[in-house]
């Protein structure tokens, strides 16, 4: 599971790698449940037919999805990963799978707990091209007692026992898993898959295009 990862900032990173322009506010780079990122959406305009409106939108949004029935912010500290195995079916993402609400996480480095010394040791995981990583996620849009609306996002993970680099991480008790990373050129086509289609790019990325390094100081 991932609760701690490395948000995308440079704009020009953005707009080249992600294709979307983004907010005047992106965020920390320093990212952990509850704390403010930036997710990438279909926009909802686009299916108006106006061609004026783009492919992709980039939005500020809490990392952890918080669900319409939500009473207050406290659950994006528990929401920040979705299980591919359940994720069709519990109550805090059941809605936004059902939905097909789908975003991308844009993201520099993930974080994960090396137990292999017998103490956790953070360890930061980039793509081995040092392109940042595009991570699947869901989106939602929550409406606070005050009527303001906030949206939110979960990463998406999958069972990582067989990954050659992935099973590494956590304790040696722990089921292992992974976010799951799209490849770049199943960006657009993940924002408006079905949800009957949505498993197909629920799918490892490749070790051999991961590196790993010490954690960022």
């Amino acid at each position: 599971m991932c609760s701690h990862y490395e948000g995308v900032r440079d704009t020009q990173v953005l707009r080249k790698m992600f294709q979307a322009e983004p907010p005047a506010d992106i965020g920390k780079a320093d990212l952990w449940p509850g704390y403010q990122g930036l997710l990438i959406r279909r926009p909802r305009e686009k299916d108006s037919g106006d061609d004026a409106v783009p492919e992709r939108e980039v939005l500020p949004g809490l990392f952890g999805l918080a669900p319409h029935w939500a009473t207050d912010l406290k659950i994006c500290r528990s929401t920040y990963n979705a299980r591919s195995e359940t994720v069709a079916t519990k109550p805090s993402f059941r809605d936004a799978w059902k939905k097909a609400q789908h975003c991308i996480i844009p993201a520099q480095a993930i974080y994960e707990p090396d137990w292999r010394s017998g103490k956790a040791i953070p360890t930061r995981i980039e793509r081995d091209d040092g392109r940042p990583m595009g991570i699947a996620g869901l989106w939602s849009a929550w409406k606070s007692p005050q009527g303001e609306w906030v949206h939110s996002y979960t990463m998406l993970t999958i069972n990582a026992d067989a990954h050659p680099l992935m099973n590494q991480f956590h304790k040696p008790t722990d089921e292992k898993r992974m976010v799951v990373i799209l490849p770049e050129a199943a960006y657009d086509e993940w924002l408006v898959a079905t949800p009957e289609r949505s498993d197909q790019f629920l799918v490892p990325f490749a070790p051999e295009r991961l590196k790993v390094g010490s954690e960022r100081n």
